[in-house]
């Protein structure tokens, strides 16, 4: 080997050692996160997000939820025990645990997505949180690509909620199988 070529192996070579590695480390992508939203925490949102847990075990989907409100009652924090709560029984689901929390920026920064039962709690959530635009969707928006609001069961008959929770038992498969091809920050 010709020592010119002998130096300019070694100058590539120190080169290397002296020079920092600019190489990002790989890391796995982590799950898509979701927060489902409502009014108080205590219908909707929390059985989205109870049906949504059972579904992603299911279907092994990368996807984590939580479930907020845009409008805390801080005097009615517990899932409604003879409406939603019992739906959720009847499908295995304990949700006597949960407690009602307040969406926060905090919540909005962390989320990928950001799913409303109305679209008044999604105009709500983009005034409050400007940087919520491009991942706040209605459930059915996101799901159909239309624009229908979820009523609120609220202090309605059975036959409401029921009504409320077949609806969105059946946007879940089409917002899970679409959330889980989203790229996760």
């Amino acid at each position: 080997m010709e020592l010119k070529s002998v130096k300019l192996l070694f100058v590539a070579a120190l080169a290397a050692m002296v020079m920092p590695l600019t190489l990002e480390p790989a890391v796995a992508a982590g799950p898509v996160k979701v927060a489902f939203v409502d009014t108080g925490n205590t219908g909707r949102s929390v059985s989205a997000e109870a049906l949504a847990i059972a579904m992603i075990a299911e279907k092994k989907l990368p996807i984590v939820v939580i479930s907020r409100a845009v409008d805390l009652n801080p005097y009615n924090i517990v899932p409604e025990p003879f409406a939603a709560q019992l739906l959720l029984e009847k499908k295995g689901i304990d949700v006597s645990a949960h407690r009602a929390a307040a969406l926060t920026a905090g919540d909005i920064r962390h989320s990928d997505l950001v799913f409303t039962m109305t679209t008044k709690h999604k105009a709500t959530i983009l005034e409050q949180f400007p940087e919520a635009r491009g991942k706040t969707f209605t459930l059915s928006e996101y799901a159909t690509g239309t624009d229908h609001d979820v009523v609120d069961a609220y202090n309605q008959p059975m036959t409401v909620y029921q009504q409320v929770f077949a609806e969105i038992s059946g946007y879940l498969p089409a917002v899970l199988d679409k959330a889980a091809t989203t790229t996760a920050k």
